[in-house]
Parts: C-alpha cells; structure tokens; sequence
C-alpha cells in the first residue's frame, strides 16, 4: 500500500505526525515506538505527536505511557500540544489513531493535498483504531503498546519498500 502523502513516491526523510485526542496515550506512544524501531532499522524519519483537543496542553505523556514505554525500554519524552491546519505543512504524514481523531484533523486540512496525508495505522493491511487506554488499568497501555509496536513495524516496513 502506498502512503497516501506519498502518492506512490518514496520520501527521503519523512515527517510523520501522530494523532490522538489528548496528546498523553497513544499519539506519543506510537511517536516512541516508531522512533525507536527507526533507530534500529537506521531510517530517518522525523517523528513527533498532537493531539485534537486542548485538555492536556503542556502535559507529560500519562504515567502508564511512560511506565510502559520504560518496561519496554524506549524513551517517551514529550509534551502535549494540539494539532493545527499549519501542521499539515509541516508533516508529509498524519497519522491518526482512531476514526474520531481523523473527523477532526480532515475538519482542519484546508485542501484534498492535505486531506490525502491523513490515514490510520494498519495492520495484515487493514486499517485499525488503536483503542484509548485513557483512566483504565495499566494492562490497557500494555495492549496498546502491542498494538502500535505491530501497526508501526509495518508502517516502517512501507515507509522503507518504496523506491
């Protein structure tokens, strides 16, 4: 599948935006893994997060996000911030984690250009939701780290095919 930002073309250095609703949970998360998973395979990538509300504005990552990305041993450093129509200049991909999340960011994108860099992880090829594990137990990150850890392999693997 090629990346919708992409049209079919490899990026030498993509710029990937990850998106969730508070900027705390899953967007970081998945910002931490695919970073990490870069590093090891050695493929530049710029990578950061946002989120489509306000809520957390300025906010560490939540602390089973962080014990979590610990445990697995990545680094998880950021700080919530909302997404805005200018990021889409500033990203080739935004990638977000469940359908309300794109309702919003395609609220925002002020042309078909824009609107084509917005998708949703997959996985086996399919689009999923990465569930929010926001004020439930800490076994709740783990899944969503397995989740993303899976979804963001293959996002890498297709980052890397296009020639």
């Amino acid at each position: 599948m090629d990346p919708p930002a992409t049209g079919g073309s490899r990026l030498t250095s993509p710029r990937l935006c990850f998106v969730c609703l508070g900027n705390i949970c899953r967007s970081p998360a998945a910002a931490a893994v695919l970073t990490d998973l870069a590093a090891d395979a050695g493929v530049e990538v710029a990578i950061d997060s946002a989120g489509t509300s306000c809520h957390h504005l300025g906010e560490e990552p939540h602390e089973h996000t962080r014990a979590e990305a610990r445990r697995r041993g990545i680094t998880v450093e950021h700080r919530a911030r909302e997404f805005r129509a200018a990021d889409f200049d500033r990203f080739d991909v935004v990638v977000v984690m469940d359908r309300a999340n794109r309702r919003e960011v395609l609220r925002l994108a002020p042309d078909d250009a824009a609107r084509a860099k917005v998708r949703l992880l997959c996985v086996a090829g399919d689009e999923v939701e990465v569930p929010d594990p926001w004020g439930l137990p800490s076994s709740a990150y783990v899944e969503m780290f397995d989740l993303l850890d899976v979804a963001c392999r293959e996002l890498l693997a297709e980052l890397g095919d296009t020639p």
